[in-house]
């Protein structure tokens, strides 16, 4: 990696990639990353911002709002923008730190991001906005520390590392560990193709999309978070000179408590798209 590098990362989630005409639930995720990247002897450091949207909906988007409540999910879109600093050092090893700040609820412009890409792709329209979460500023501190990197061969790495959020929107803790094989890379960004394995458990103290935020009332309705959430996730990375693709398949565990985990484990696709002019 060139000193001073600038990096731009476009990130969609989106469960309709799995060809799910119905949504639900964690329906589709929007990012943009803007990272500078400075490489000494032993790390790279990184400052940057982001800007997002998430969106959520109850377990079928075509349910009129009459027949939408407890123990679905509930309508809410998570609009925001952050700072964050990270260090990746030359065994392996990471931290991160950012602070995000954005609007839960109408303000956040789901209603309008969904209505607009259904039409576009010609899929189903929501039916149940009118029933989402009432606005709420919101703040929320992020932290992810890698303090190890595992190389039993030199095509194969393990990293273990623990992931926080604190703020009105979302208060977990997660301990998340990430099996790589292939052509890997040390640091981020250098020449690579692999393929990897992450598996987290998350401990939920609160969730705005679920709970309504943390300070606001009135909401149409509301559902209780289960405290025990897990997340796997597979897919491929390639990174070459200029450019880089992620491509996987995530599941995540019901996030209700009072839902059947029948009917609240989802999946959904995660596509990266990097460009390092």
């Amino acid at each position: 990696m060139e000193h001073g590098k600038l990096i731009h990362e476009l990130g969609i989630d989106n469960d309709s990639l799995l060809f799910n005409r119905d949504d639900g639930f964690y329906t589709s995720g929007m990012f943009y990353t803007r990272r500078y990247a400075v490489q000494d002897s032993s790390k790279v450091t990184m400052f940057g911002w982001r800007i997002g949207q998430e969106l959520y909906t109850a377990s079928d988007i075509k349910l009129p709002p009459e027949k939408i409540g407890p123990p679905d999910h509930p309508y809410a879109a998570w609009l925001f923008g952050g700072i964050f600093k990270e260090i990746h050092r030359n065994d392996g090893s990471h931290s991160r730190l950012g602070l995000d700040f954005g609007c839960l609820g109408l303000c956040a412009g789901g209603e309008w991001t969904q209505d607009t890409l259904h039409a576009i792709l010609n899929q189903p329209m929501p039916q149940g906005w009118s029933k989402q979460v009432r606005n709420e500023f919101g703040v929320v501190l992020h932290a992810d520390v890698a303090p190890i990197r595992w190389t039993p061969i030199p095509s194969l790495d393990i990293t273990p590392s623990m992931k926080g959020r604190f703020g009105n929107i979302y208060t977990d803790v997660a301990g998340d560990v990430t099996i790589r094989a292939g052509r890997l890379n040390i640091l981020p960004y250098q020449p690579a193709l692999h393929g990897f394995l992450r598996m987290e458990a998350r401990a939920v103290a609160y969730n705005a999309t679920l709970q309504g935020g943390y300070f606001s009332n009135g909401n149409p309705y509301t559902v209780e978070p289960k405290r025990a959430v897990g997340e796997i996730e597979a897919g491929m990375a390639w990174i070459g000179a200029s450019y880089a693709l992620k491509a996987s398949i995530v599941r995540r565990s019901n996030e209700i408590r009072d839902l059947s985990n029948s009917i609240g484990a989802q999946n959904f696709v995660r596509l990266q798209i990097v460009y390092m002019p």
